[in-house]
């Protein structure tokens, strides 16, 4: 059978292989495989929440395996590491065991053969060499990053807590606090995924208070600063909702330091171009992304300073009809606009639905379309507080701002949109139900 391999289990790859594996997998028409280095998916747009405590990852993840079970396709669980396009292979690394396991790799390095490859693997975080950046910063790539800033979190203000413990005294008093009662959170970027973590973080500092795991003042003791290297915040949103979103952080007490870029990450500080020093007892990077750096390594692929593949109007490589690339991982010309298709999960949808249909007409032979991507606009949540965005298309007949609850929703049904693609409606209906009621006995953000 035609072999399809889709390296990469995003949310456009895994709705991809789900697709496809329904259509030709089950039918014999296809064999379909997924390939991803991790053994479980998780929706990268919510990763600020599962670092703000207020999603458990573990709650939410969806392992491959079981998707390809229910779907009609096979996962092979490994990290791309080599393209052999006249061999048609790729090549796997070898698959280590746990640290605990008392045994050798799980799988050795391997090849997978391909009649077409489809290339979704993503995008990494850009540190632009900045120094101490990649070192002293985390980044909010995988769900384990994530949960590693939010031990931190608990941990820091867990130490800031025993800190007041120690000087009762000085605690009320009305002098400012010693930095050693505080905790100071600088967040490096401030894009959706910045700001969307800032308001996250006043939620998690508030309930944290209110489940005694620290008795600091949650809105002004949890210091908060959103640093931008352009003129204002959200720069790839309108201007309008930029601004209302900064009235909205500022309410929230988050400072927003726009035009000073980072020169320098400390261990317990970062520094700006204009001389400026901010206390950070936790960094998070969050101001830009590229494509992984193998890309650049695999045989023959032509990518750009971002490493991403350049791809034509049907989203086929440009040195290689074979080979399909989309997502993140991939730079698509936007006639319409004179750009590139932005990295966006919507751009990721759009482009499964597209290869869906197109490697169809492939297999039967037949020319393959043009894609057109459309902007259908992008909202920013500001978790429990507010949310704020603009929508576009030609059923409202052009763009229309909103915010407050009905943007809430409209934010919320975005996530919803993705787990029906994946599993149908009524399974997501039920997903829906039990998530709300598993809800309802836990705390509100996730305390160890």
């Amino acid at each position: 059978m035609h072999r399809i391999v889709v390296v990469g289990g995003g949310a456009g790859g895994l709705e991809l292989v789900t697709r496809l594996g329904n259509k030709l997998g089950r039918s014999g028409k296809a064999r379909v495989i997924l390939v991803d280095r991790y053994p479980t998916h998780i929706w990268k747009p919510l990763l600020h929440e599962v670092a703000a405590g207020s999603m458990d990852p573990f709650a939410h993840q969806l392992e491959y395996a079981a998707q390809a079970r229910w779907h009609g396709f096979e996962f092979q669980q490994g990290e791309l590491i080599g393209l052999d396009r006249s061999a048609k292979t790729i090549t796997l690394a070898a698959l280590p065991a746990g640290k605990d396991d008392g045994i050798g790799d799980l799988l050795p390095q391997r090849a997978i053969g391909y009649d077409t490859l489809v290339l979704a693997i993503g995008s990494t975080t850009h540190f632009f060499g900045v120094p101490g950046a990649q070192e002293h910063a985390i980044a909010l790539d995988t769900a384990e990053q994530a949960e590693r800033f939010r031990r931190r979190l608990i941990a820091a203000c867990m130490r800031a807590q025993h800190a007041v413990e120690l000087d009762p005294a000085a605690a009320g008093s009305g002098q400012p606090e010693p930095a050693a009662r505080q905790v100071h959170i600088a967040i490096v970027g401030a894009g959706a995924t910045g700001v969307e973590l800032s308001a996250e973080l006043r939620n998690t500092a508030q309930v944290l208070s209110s489940y005694g795991l620290h008795r600091l003042d949650p809105h002004n003791d949890i210091r908060i600063t959103l640093i931008e290297a352009g003129p204002r915040i959200l720069p790839a949103l309108s201007e309008r909702v930029a601004t209302v979103t900064a009235g909205l952080l500022g309410k929230l007490n988050v400072e927003i330091s726009a035009g000073d870029p980072v020169s320098e990450v400390c261990a317990n500080q970062v520094l700006t171009a204009s001389g400026r020093v901010i206390p950070a007892d936790l960094t998070v990077w969050a101001a830009g992304i590229k494509a992984p750096q193998i890309l650049a390594e695999l045989d023959g692929l032509a990518v750009n300073r971002q490493n991403q593949i350049q791809v034509g109007a049907t989203l086929q490589c440009a040195t290689d009809p074979d080979i399909f690339a989309f997502g993140d991982c991939a730079s698509c010309a936007w006639p319409e606009r004179g750009s590139v298709v932005p990295p966006r999960a919507q751009a990721a949808h759009q482009q499964a639905s597209f290869l869906f249909g197109a490697l169809q007409r492939r297999l039967a032979g037949q020319p393959l379309p043009a894609f057109h991507y459309r902007d259908f606009g992008s909202l920013v949540s500001l978790g429990r507080f507010s949310a704020v965005g603009n929508l576009m298309g030609g059923l409202i007949g052009g763009s229309m701002f909103i915010e407050g609850l009905m943007a809430r929703l409209m934010y919320t049904s975005l996530y919803r949109m993705h787990v029906m693609a994946l599993h149908g409606l009524p399974r997501m209906v039920l997903d829906t139900i039990a998530h709300r009621l598993r809800r309802t006995t836990l705390p509100r953000v996730k305390l160890h």
